[in-house]
């Protein structure tokens, strides 16, 4: 079932199987798939379930999904900010996300970290198999399958065009673009530990296949977010030589990146403009001339200095969010209130969910942070396949943390179901560890 999902979500495309009536979210193939590892899942918990209990990340998950439905409740009854439908589905689609952690938590403890190269294994032909795909759709004019508008999100089969975003297997450029500052640092994590030039080389071809998907997406935050990531990584790791290799090598294949690098440059145009454009007027306290009489001529219409997408975050969504969580601090407005992007995860949280929510999931992402720490230094502690993919996890763990701040990356299935799947086996692995140690 693990494998199933490291391989079926990324690459399935977002087909629509049953439209949801009221919004353009459909229910998808891979809905029923988490349905019945859910169902599976509970099977195999249910003889054992103080487990559940006795983990402290499983505990904060389950405390973050009951505020979720108190605060659909009060959307519903008492701000009445939710259509009840809508809100349900939105409130399933939040837990559907976290069945992986559950299903991780059930099945791969037993394994004791065994199928590990099994799934690196997996993971690996899974981003190259994408990046064969983005090629495909760059050059052979492979169907674009995409859920960024109401159109789009009917199944619609479109052609890439020149100058826009790659988006290869999964439903809009920025999905793809959290995914591989999730996977990237696990991949070059393990070019420093696995054995054989075979391997080596494998997983270098590879890393270069997803860091082109990553460039060619022309996001921009999720390149710092990856540069961030992989630092952590390979710092973790103690492999620092190698962290101005990779970063000086990013770089330099980035510029290869026509839509990224003009994208950069259009942010760097619009607030150097602005600077240029900001007047230091001289106001002398004591000069007491009238000037009210004099004739002064009509202001000339200036254009309009901005970066689009920058601009919908500050002017639009941000606001949006805030005004909602001003409105209910406690408990927000609930599930699907604010719409399906405020490409920000914590005001969402907050708009939301309202300020419980958001200390609910600080709270999960605190005590997973703590599981990292409780392993360091990692080099000491593990080595091998084991400290690659844990320092790789945990290096996009933190990238994923910055992504969030501009993307909605937590609300993405394509995103969500593998970082809620990749974290818990690196969760329980440490733990594993932990537990031999001491004993």
């Amino acid at each position: 079932m693990i494998a199933s999902l490291i391989i079926i979500v990324p690459l399935y495309p977002k087909f629509p199987l049953i439209q949801i009536p009221g919004t353009y979210v459909s229910i998808r193939f891979e809905d029923f798939l988490l349905a019945i590892l859910a169902v599976v899942t509970l099977i195999k918990l249910i003889p054992n379930i103080k487990k559940i209990f006795e983990n402290k990340i499983t505990r904060a998950i389950l405390l973050f999904l009951l505020i979720g439905v108190i605060s659909l409740v009060s959307g519903i009854l008492v701000t009445q900010t939710v259509v009840p439908s809508i809100g349900i589905l939105h409130l399933l689609r939040r837990i559907e996300y976290f069945v992986p952690f559950f299903a991780v938590l059930a099945f791969f403890p037993h394994e004791k970290g065994k199928n590990l190269d099994f799934y690196i294994k997996i993971l690996v032909i899974v981003v190259f198999v994408a990046f064969l795909y983005g090629v495909g759709q760059k050059y052979l004019r492979l169907p674009v399958i995409m859920t960024q508008n109401s159109e789009a999100s009917k199944g619609i089969a479109m052609w890439w065009t020149p100058g826009s975003q790659l988006t290869s297997t999964f439903a809009g450029h920025y999905d793809l673009a959290s995914y591989t500052v999730l996977v990237l640092p696990i991949l070059i994590s393990l070019i420093f530990v696995v054995k054989g030039k075979l391997s080596k080389i494998i997983l270098s071809i590879v890393s270069l296949s997803g860091y082109w998907l990553l460039i060619n997406t022309a996001s921009r935050i999720s390149l710092a977010s990856y540069l961030v990531a992989v630092c952590v990584s390979l710092f973790l790791m103690k492999k620092i030589k190698a962290i101005f290799i990779v970063i000086i090598l990013s770089l330099a294949l980035s510029a290869f990146s026509p839509g990224l690098f003009a994208r950069y440059k259009s942010l760097i145009d619009v607030y150097s403009q602005k600077v240029k454009n900001m007047k230091i007027v001289n106001v002398n306290v004591f000069d007491i001339n009238v000037l009210a009489q004099e004739t002064t001529p009509a202001p000339t219409a200036k254009p309009v200095i901005e970066d689009r997408s920058t601009s919908i975050r500050l002017n639009i969504e941000w606001p949006r969010a805030i005004r909602s969580f001003y409105k209910n601090p406690l408990l927000g407005l609930g599930y699907s209130s604010i719409g399906l992007a405020s490409d920000n995860d914590y005001l969402r949280l907050l708009a939301e969910v309202g300020a419980l929510g958001f200390l609910g999931f600080m709270l999960i992402l605190t005590r997973i942070l703590m599981v990292f720490v409780s392993i360091f230094p990692f080099s000491k502690k593990m080595s091998g396949v084991t400290l690659g993919f844990v320092a790789g996890v945990a290096g996009g763990f933190v990238g994923s943390l910055i992504n969030a701040t501009f993307i909605d990356v937590f609300e993405a299935s394509k995103f969500a179901i593998p970082f809620w799947l990749l974290v818990g086996m690196a969760v329980f692995l440490i733990k594993d560890i932990n537990y031999e140690q001491q004993n």
